[in-house]
């Protein structure tokens, strides 16, 4: 009859990885592969190269990012103007009149303003619900005579700007780990493949 089963015994203690264990690839030692020291240089020129190109990389693409983005609103501001219409038709009423989801919602519903060239014209607009035809909105109208958002704002810009500069500052140091992820990668391939090789010749009769 099989004895009481012993209880569970936690797993033994990992131990600490020491700058002696950590930097392995820099110590002269019978294991060590040439691959093995190009891989610790490729991971330091990696880093320094990250540190290095990360600034830079803010810097340029922030200034590239808030030069276009207000070029972009000077632009829409030259092209876009700001005129009232009309509502032709009682925009729809909201389900719950009584909730708090009035203030945010916006239906769809046919106005009729006037273009910068004097043409009357009638496109959709986001109204507020309920509201009672004949009553007059304030929209934006592209030169071309199209309802249109309005012109980008300093802050909006300012927000633009600060995405692109995150956006950057992140996508370096991804390259930098794709770039060594893919030498490592490469090396071990060679790595194998050369142990492959002396395994054979070793095996030989």
């Amino acid at each position: 009859m099989a004895g009481p089963v012993p209880p569970a015994q936690p797993p033994p203690e990992q131990p600490p990885r020491t700058p002696h264990t950590l930097l392995w690839r820099w110590r002269r030692n019978p294991l060590r592969r040439r691959t093995d020291l190009v891989q610790a240089w490729i991971a330091v020129g990696l880093f320094l190269a990250v540190l290095t190109a990360t600034p830079a990389a803010v810097v340029l693409v922030g200034d590239a990012a808030r030069r276009h983005t207000e070029q972009t609103a000077r632009q829409q501001a030259d092209t876009r103007h700001r005129t009232d219409a009309v509502l032709v038709h009682d925009a729809p009423r909201h389900p719950k009149p009584w909730s708090a989801e009035v203030q945010k919602a916006r239906y769809p519903a046919t106005v009729r303003f006037t273009d910068r060239h004097g043409q009357i014209r009638t496109a959709e607009a986001d109204v507020e619900p309920a509201l009672p035809a004949g009553n007059t909105i304030p929209v934006w109208v592209s030169d071309e005579g199209e309802l249109t958002d309005p012109p980008l704002t300093e802050d909006e810009v300012r927000d633009h700007t600060k995405g692109y500069v995150v956006l950057a500052a992140i996508a370096v140091p991804i390259m930098g780990t794709a770039a060594y992820a893919y030498t490592h990668r490469r090396l071990e391939r060679r790595n194998l493949a050369q142990w492959g090789a002396a395994w054979a010749r070793t095996g030989r009769p």
